[in-house]
């Protein structure tokens, strides 16, 4: 039985957003994949509200609601591939009861404000020219390590070929040995 994977979306969700395709059509081979627009774990109608409101509505309460109702949804182990906003929600499931075994964030700027790191194995991938990734002192602080890509931005997993560079890392990783 393949270990499950969870897909969290970012900030624009969609029902099947082009650039999951590239991850689902690399990892779907070790990996039973679950997708999750997180507007809709968030309760959120994104249908005329403009970026920033869009993510006004998370930190208004949308990312609770998310990561209340995601253990609530996942009852097993699952291992977390988040971006952006969504890997800010995986991070925070798994600090509120969901059984992560592994999470993996790309662009998850927000965990700049967490002091607390889900016990599970973590790694992170921020675009070098992220000017809102986290600092040294805070990768320091709590104890994980990331893998910067260069001449990238906050959209990094937007690109095909850093999708690729993504993937490879992931099933490289013994995920046997981790669950």
């Amino acid at each position: 039985m393949k270990p499950k994977l969870l897909i969290l979306s970012d900030l624009f969700g969609g029902e099947n957003p082009k650039w999951v395709k590239y991850y689902v059509d690399i990892l779907e081979s070790k990996f039973e994949i679950q997708y999750y627009d997180v507007l809709e774990l968030a309760n959120i109608d994104a249908s005329n509200l403009s970026e920033s409101e869009i993510h006004n509505q998370f930190i208004a309460g949308g990312i609770d609601k998310a990561v209340a109702k995601l253990p609530e949804l996942e009852l097993g182990k699952v291992i977390v591939l988040g971006f952006s906003i969504g890997g800010t929600i995986g991070w925070k499931a798994s600090l509120l009861g969901l059984k992560t075994n592994c999470l993996f964030a790309i662009s998850s700027t927000r965990l700049r404000y967490e002091i607390e790191s889900p016990n599970c194995f973590i790694q992170l991938y921020f675009g070098e020219n992220d000017t809102n990734k986290p600092d040294l002192q805070w990768f320091l602080d709590l104890n994980i390590s990331n893998e910067t890509l260069k001449n990238c931005n906050h959209q990094l997993y937007l690109d095909n070929n850093n999708a690729a560079i993504i993937c490879n890392s992931i099933l490289k990783k013994d995920i046997e040995s981790i669950v």
